[in-house]
């Protein structure tokens, strides 16, 4: 079996283009600059905007939204 080198450089690139993407589709749509829905598009525009760089994003980094939650959770103080 052949094992693959992960280009670490490309990766960071990746990540980098998935969280600008998800900023300035969150942006677009919090602006009304685009609407989430359309008659003409549908759904399309927040799917476009937001869940194709939240997939790429849990693509790339899988284990992103456990670290988020035990951050979220260790903040937490009673």
């Amino acid at each position: 079996m052949r094992t693959t080198a992960i280009d670490h450089r490309r990766h960071d690139r990746l990540l980098g283009v998935a969280l600008l993407w998800l900023a300035a589709g969150a942006a677009l749509l919090a602006t009304t600059l685009v609407p989430a829905h359309t008659a003409l598009l549908g759904w399309a525009p927040l799917l476009w905007l937001l869940a194709a760089p939240l997939a790429l994003l849990l693509i790339l980094e899988p284990g992103l939204p456990r670290q988020l939650l035990a951050l979220r959770h260790g903040r937490r103080r009673y």
